[in-house]
């Protein structure tokens, strides 16, 4: 089934400059090598306070992009950020002021990442890694992940949310409503497993558009994507819903 589709774009591959094993060149041959028309260089925002993205290396991360496209005319290079959703006024933390650094910004929910209230942040990081550790959800942390989501979503303009409901419960039927009316992409993601059948098809009832991608933290998962592939097929999702999927040519 491999040969019958081709990914075009994987937007979310991260590199040593957060806590890939990869460096961007290495991405980049990656993707050139599996035929893919671009990739993006999207590692995690400053805000992680374990393998962030630091302020200062911006400027470098951009320098290595700039230096690499003549090198590989054939690979579209894009910087990336993946922000870290984690306040509850909305505000990721990449700054409104920093978007124009990047080329797009993906945005997800991580542990590790505190934000305007450290407090707040670490209760409900220690009620997700409990969450995902026993599969019982605290009270109220599925309403307060999911207004998280909608807060970030609704405030910033940002490419995709990633890998949504993994790291904590959520509402995705109201996930995906919310990126269906900001016009931002619904991820299924090969790097992690959080999302099930029933969940691309609560996904699907909305008008959500989906990408698929790799997560990869190694240059050998740049360009992953079959597994949401079969996913999505096994789910009834109309595969022209993935913006960067497409037959094969024959």
């Amino acid at each position: 089934m491999s040969g019958k589709y081709r990914l075009t774009y994987d937007w979310h591959t991260h590199t040593v400059f957060s806590h890939g094993t990869g460096s961007i060149e290495d991405n980049v041959r990656a993707a050139k090598d599996r035929g893919l028309r671009g990739v993006g260089i999207s590692d995690h925002g400053p805000g992680h306070l374990f393998y962030g993205l630091r302020r200062a290396r911006f400027s470098e991360m951009r320098a290595e992009i700039e230096r690499l496209k003549p090198l590989y005319p054939e690979t579209e290079i894009l910087m990336g950020v993946e922000a870290n959703i984690l306040n509850a006024s909305g505000r990721l933390d990449v700054r409104p002021e920093e978007f124009g650094a990047f080329d797009y910004i993906l945005a997800g929910y991580h542990y590790g990442a505190l934000g305007e209230n450290p407090l707040h942040s670490v209760v409900t990081n220690c009620a997700n890694l409990f969450y995902d550790s026993t599969g019982r959800a605290a009270k109220g942390s599925k309403a307060k992940n999911t207004a998280l989501v909608e807060k970030a979503l609704y405030t910033n303009d940002f490419k995709m949310v990633t890998h949504p409901g993994d790291k904590g419960p959520v509402d995705l039927r109201a996930v995906a409503e919310a990126c269906a009316k900001t016009g931002t992409l619904f991820e299924i993601n090969t790097g992690h497993d959080s999302l099930t059948e029933d969940d691309i098809k609560t996904a699907a009832r909305t008008d959500v558009c989906f990408a698929i991608s790799s997560d990869a933290h190694a240059p050998a998962r740049v360009g992953d994507f079959m597994p949401a592939v079969e996913l999505a097929l096994r789910a009834g999702l109309d595969l022209s819903r993935i913006v960067n999927l497409e037959r094969a040519e024959a």
